[in-house]
């Protein structure tokens, strides 16, 4: 799954009609087909996979390596490689991912905050590209002169 070694798989399941209050910590693959009120949040330093399916909801924040929502999320979400929004995904909250897939009738009341990673270049190595100067408007640059546009202001009103 996009360049991870591992093959991620769901090992744990909240099932449909169970509520889990407060923080949940998890490992590798969890499911969420029931209700979290709380913090779900991926063990850090593993590779890991996060499936809220169109009966799950969760009422908190909610981070892992790869998210694949269908129901509910009332909370911010981060997506550390990939986030998958299905039809009937509605997010309430701001997105951070560093992809993304999503499907027609998703919904998202946020932000989308793509993490984007800046060129590596060498130790000790300066910019690859040119630095970018500030653009200057015309309003700004006492050099301008509104006698340049009078060629251009005139105004014809002839019939052709």
């Amino acid at each position: 799954m996009l360049g991870l070694k591992k093959q991620l798989s769901v090992k744990s399941i909240i099932g449909p009609g169970m509520r889990v209050d407060g923080p949940v910590t998890f490992q590798d693959g969890l499911q969420i087909d029931g209700t979290v009120l709380g913090e779900v949040k991926a063990a850090p330093d593993q590779p890991s996979l996060l499936i809220i399916t169109e009966t799950g909801e969760v009422h908190g924040a909610i981070s892992a390596d790869q998210v694949v929502i269908d129901g509910t999320v009332h909370g911010p979400v981060q997506a550390g490689e990939r986030l998958e929004l299905q039809s009937k995904a509605r997010v309430e909250g701001d997105v951070q991912y560093k992809s993304l897939e999503m499907q027609q009738g998703a919904i998202i009341a946020g932000q989308l905050r793509p993490q984007l990673t800046p060129p590596r270049t060498p130790a000790g190595s300066g910019p690859t590209e040119p630095a970018l100067e500030p653009l200057v408007t015309p309003a700004q640059d006492p050099a301008f002169i509104d006698s340049d546009l009078a060629p251009f202001t005139k105004r014809d009103t002839r019939l052709f």
